[in-house]
């Protein structure tokens, strides 16, 4: 199996994705440990990553679902396009969604 535990931030994209791959014997990746330098630079700095920014860690995450045979992998993912590269050579890829309100999201951004 292969998981992908997409939301906004703060909608407990790693929290649920430890959980499921726990449950299900299942290694577990959170996506941001994922991104390369400039990327993590950019995010310190407040300033918002560009599609272009996004293209090689999304990339990456895809080789790891490619490389692991089953895992869990947290990532907004919340563009059609940054779904479609996840997917690429993952057909069997079960995407979860976690929403949340609008007050629940921002007071855990507090």
């Amino acid at each position: 199996k292969k998981i992908l535990v997409m939301g906004v931030s703060g909608c407990g994209k790693s929290l649920i994705g430890s959980r499921i791959a726990q449950a299900l014997d299942l290694q577990f990746f959170d996506g941001d440990d994922f991104h390369p330098q400039s990327n993590v630079e950019k995010m310190r700095q407040g300033i918002p990553l560009t599609d272009e920014d996004r293209q090689g860690w999304l990339g990456t995450l895809n080789k790891q679902y490619i490389e692991q045979p089953s895992s869990v992998i947290a990532c907004s993912a919340l563009k059609p396009q940054y779904r479609d590269i996840l997917r690429k050579n993952n057909e069997g890829l079960v995407i979860v969604y976690l929403q949340g309100s609008f007050d629940t999201i921002w007071n855990r951004h507090k």
